[in-house]
């Protein structure tokens, strides 16, 4: 009955997934074409606890190896596993169990998947193990055992010395090419849904909006067009930096799509750029959101250390932030011309996507998923065509206004 069971879920089609493709356009891919649907399918997942352990029992379309660690600053325990179509009952990772509070999942990279258990109380892997179920199905089964402090310390600095960040290879710039350079971020991904309102998630709003941009850029034949991520995968924060400056970018340009769940009136588009104090309490409490972006994808937090001499970025930070300015003065501009924008339309904080030295920044937000108005016109095909139009005409007038375009990446050569 239970296999039965497992197998007419694996037939069911995800509501929730099916939504979220659709917002994603094409998300469903990795960057190789390798569609979800070849991906072992994650359909169950059970939290329980038995003494002073805690099981994580997960059924999959077939089995799957996998390995885990835990980390510190939260307490977590982390479970890497190859790529898995998740069809798992939000309500699910919401349980607890004993010193587990809850667990979430998805995409990491193109080719690997993460579980994450967010801990109560310090806790080790007591064992990892992969059993074959007739059928072909497979069940994967995570034992946890309470530990003491100072022994969950130790296994978290053994497991962040062995650790590596995914890095987002980008293919380098032609010999010749003399497009200008657009690097789209749209925010957050894969195991870092963002704000979600009603089965919807910003990663996916972000993400079709990114590529419906990317689109109209690149058919003016003007730009080269570069996303931090073209699927549904998780970017980590440093490499989304990284990655503009790689290139040497002419602009960088996140995307997200806010939430407040004790304000749905407000509503409207918000263009922010970095600094180091915050404009007013509320681009500090956003920056500060956005920030943990790495912390949910179970990474070390930590910021990135800058391979700049102190004058040198200094320099190079003042001359970027006016190139910054006067494109965030562009968008308010021209969105505020298409779109309805927010009372406060230009704000600025310390993010960390908006970091680069040398690469003029800013952060988009579209609008607040939690205003039931907002939320309608952020998934409105017809409304992502005009906003998109709107950043065209603000990128378009940035590089026309600008005597020496780049110059602030140009700057450091």
């Amino acid at each position: 009955m239970r296999l039965a069971g497992a197998a007419r879920r694996f037939a069911r089609p995800a509501l929730l997934l099916s939504m979220l493709c659709l917002a994603a356009g094409n998300a469903s891919a990795n960057p190789q074409g390798k569609p979800t649907s070849d991906f072992p399918v994650a359909s169950e997942a059970r939290l329980e606890s038995h003494g002073e352990a805690v099981r994580l029992t997960l059924t999959l379309s077939r089995p799957v190896a996998a390995n885990a660690f835990v980390m510190a600053g939260p307490d977590r325990v982390i479970v890497d596993l190859p790529s898995v179509n998740f069809q798992i009952p939000a309500a699910s990772a919401r349980k607890s169990a004993g010193f587990v509070s809850g667990f979430r999942f998805g995409l990491f990279t193109p080719d690997r998947a993460r579980l994450i258990l967010d801990l109560a109380q310090p806790a080790a892997v007591a064992g990892v193990s992969v059993k074959p179920l007739r059928g072909g199905f497979g069940e994967l089964v995570i034992e946890l055992k309470r530990t003491g402090r100072e022994e969950f310390a130790a296994l978290a600095r053994a497991a962040a010395a062995e650790a590596r960040l995914p890095h987002v290879p980008v293919e380098p710039k032609a010999e010749g090419d003399q497009r200008r350079i657009v690097v789209i971020d749209p925010g957050h991904g894969g195991i870092d849904p963002g704000a979600v309102v009603a089965s919807i998630a910003e990663k996916s709003v972000v993400l079709a909006f990114g590529q419906k941009l990317k689109e109209q850029l690149e058919a003016q034949g003007r730009y080269r067009v570069i996303m931090t991520r073209a699927d549904d995968s998780f970017v980590p924060l440093g490499d989304r930096v990284r990655i503009a400056r790689s290139v040497d970018a002419h602009l960088f340009i996140s995307i997200h799509a806010d939430s407040l769940t004790q304000a749905q009136e407000v509503r409207g588009a918000t263009i922010y750029t970095g600094s180091e104090r915050a404009s007013d309490a509320e681009a500090a409490r956003l920056a500060a959101k956005e920030n943990q972006a790495d912390a949910v994808a179970g990474l070390d937090a930590s910021e990135d250390v800058q391979d700049v001499a102190g004058i040198l970025m200094d320099l190079a930070k003042r001359e970027t932030r006016g190139f910054s300015a006067m494109f965030a003065r562009n968008l308010v501009e021209k969105l505020g011309g298409s779109v309805k924008m927010h009372k406060v339309p230009l704000r600025s904080a310390g993010f960390r996507v908006l970091t680069a030295p040398d690469v003029p920044s800013v952060l988009i937000e579209l609008g607040y998923m939690s205003s039931p108005k907002d939320a309608e016109l952020l998934n409105s095909e017809s409304w992502r065509a005009q906003a998109v139009t709107a950043v065209q005409a603000a990128v378009d007038q940035y590089f026309e206004r600008t005597q020496a375009p780049g110059k602030a990446a140009e700057s450091r050569r």
